[in-house]
């Protein structure tokens, strides 16, 4: 096998590099070409990056897509903040042979790889400290957070019924009281990039209004960011905004999300303060649930954190890890 290093995204180029992500096992947004390289033109600016490769007799195997957070240290492109599944890209069933091959061209080298948001399930996470060993490197493997998670049955009311009674009860009173108390809510499904977008003003104002830190966290390059890679991925079939509203108040709540391989990721949501004891949050959740099914999707992600409300659903959480190679 053959490793070489790029210092650009370029290198690779959109054509290859979809190519290879259509090949992967989970196929996650956060390693398309899209995301990745929306988030070196908004993060990585003056950041020198190396975008590991792997090739067999002329076929790509793998990428390795790194920035240098300090000298000496080097994370996967996709940052902490704003990537919730972060992995090496390769080809489904080759990732142990690309790691191989990558470790051995990498224990010449110094420094250390700190690769975080990686599925516990990934071979990055089984396979790369066995391996590591082998080559005189340490890989050290941490949980750094957990996502909840629901697998979907072929009903809602199938769904229903695998709640607790708890459970139930609450989430069909919520629904049911906001129906009697705002008879004229309606819910938004807009996947059309042109039509998500002139709706992402909503989006952004509930986003920035519902909790504290979140209009920091909103600032005009997150802002930009977001645009983007939404309208690019929305013209990819892989985001979704959603929109509770009354024509009396507007928007109540939002929600991004984000699809891929027959899985709903619960990207970012908002919600208006002032209508918040009708929790138009979770009532808007469980009309994505219900959609989700009637769609056929195998999966409902609430990604990474352990939010109480979360749990209110009935998912099952998942491990997400971090591997540091040094």
């Amino acid at each position: 096998m053959k490793v070489d290093i790029h210092d650009r995204l370029e290198a690779v180029g959109p054509t290859a590099w979809g190519g290879l992500h259509a090949r992967t096992r989970a196929r996650s947004p956060f390693l398309t070409w899209t995301w990745q390289h929306e988030w070196v033109r908004a993060f990585g600016q003056g950041r020198r990056l190396e975008i590991w490769e792997v090739a067999e007799q002329g076929e790509r195997l793998a990428l390795l897509p790194l920035y240098e957070e300090e000298p000496g240290l080097a994370r996967l492109i996709g940052g902490l903040d704003v990537s919730d599944y972060l992995d090496l890209i390769a080809l489904a069933g080759r990732e142990v042979e690309a790691w191989g091959a990558l470790l051995a061209a990498r224990a010449t080298g110094r420094g250390t790889w700190d690769l975080h948001a990686v599925p516990a399930a990934s071979p990055t996470v089984t396979a790369v400290p066995g391996l590591a060993t082998g080559v005189g490197l340490r890989a050290e493997v941490a949980v750094e957070e957990r996502c909840p998670v629901l697998t979907l049955p072929g009903t809602w009311e199938a769904y229903l019924a695998g709640l607790t009674g708890k459970q139930r009860h609450e989430l069909t009173r919520k629904m049911r009281r906001l129906e009697r108390q705002v008879p004229g809510a309606r819910v938004l499904s807009l996947d059309e990039p042109a039509a998500l977008d002139r709706r992402l003003d909503d989006f952004l104002d509930l986003h920035r209004r519902s909790r504290a830190g979140k209009a920091r966290f909103m600032d005009a390059r997150m802002e930009g960011f977001f645009r983007r890679v939404t309208r690019a991925l929305a013209a990819q079939g892989m985001a979704r905004l959603w929109l509770l509203e009354d024509d009396a108040a507007g928007a109540m709540a939002s929600f991004l999300t984000l699809e891929w391989n027959g899985t709903v990721g619960v990207y970012n949501s908002g919600f208006h303060p002032d209508r918040a004891a009708l929790a138009p949050g979770i009532v808007l959740l469980a009309h994505m649930i219900r959609d989700a099914i009637a769609r056929g999707r195998r999966r409902f992600d609430f990604l990474r954190g352990e939010e109480r409300y979360k749990y209110d659903f009935g998912p099952v959480a998942e491990d997400v890890c971090t591997v540091r190679i040094a």
